[in-house]
């Protein structure tokens, strides 16, 4: 019996009436239980989807950040924001653009690949700058880090091989020049 997930299902996927836009929210809170969850609550109740999420101690230990991929309606935006940085523990919340801050994911991809096809997929990776962190008789797995728009025409490259599994960071983002994020 294998332990992979089918990468297909019968549901349809809902398309949504107006563009979707992703905004990219820095979150520092106090590192605390429960400030994730009061967070995640104030996207819902208005509406806004958390398409990835990335939380980490910051240097110092009492706080963390959140960086937050969120979708929804601009014109809620501000409100959101203004909401999350009243919540107790929140110490700022902050949009951040391409303009204003370095933004980066990464993604590991698992392609099954023959001796025959591994010079290509090699080639693949390689031209988006990404690394090969394992290699194995029948498979190999690439990292490969930047923009959203690079990883998702990578794996769209690499999808012509059979892809077995991928795993993706969300983003995460630091304020340009000496700004504090």
């Amino acid at each position: 019996m294998s332990d992979r997930i089918p990468a297909t299902t019968d549901k349809k996927p809902t398309t949504p009436a107006e563009p979707i836009h992703i905004h990219t929210l820095s979150v520092m809170v106090n590192n605390q239980p429960g400030v994730l969850g009061r967070i995640c609550a104030v996207f819902s109740r208005r509406g806004f989807n958390i398409e990835s999420l990335v939380v980490s101690q910051t240097r110092d230990p009492r706080f963390s950040r959140m960086t937050i991929g969120i979708s929804g309606h601009p014109e809620g935006l501000h409100q959101i924001i203004m909401q999350v940085s009243k919540l107790i523990d929140v110490i700022s919340c902050a949009e951040h653009t391409d303009r204003d801050a370095v933004a980066k994911e990464l993604v590991l991809v698992k392609i099954a690949a023959t001796p025959d096809q591994r010079t290509e997929v090699l080639q693949i990776v390689e031209h988006y700058a990404g690394k090969t962190v394992d290699l194995q008789d029948d498979s190999l797995i690439a990292m490969i880090t930047g923009n959203t728009d690079k990883l998702d025409a990578a794996v769209r490259l690499l999808s012509k091989f059979e892809i077995i599994e991928t795993v993706r960071t969300g983003k995460v983002v630091m304020a340009r020049g000496i700004e504090t994020t």
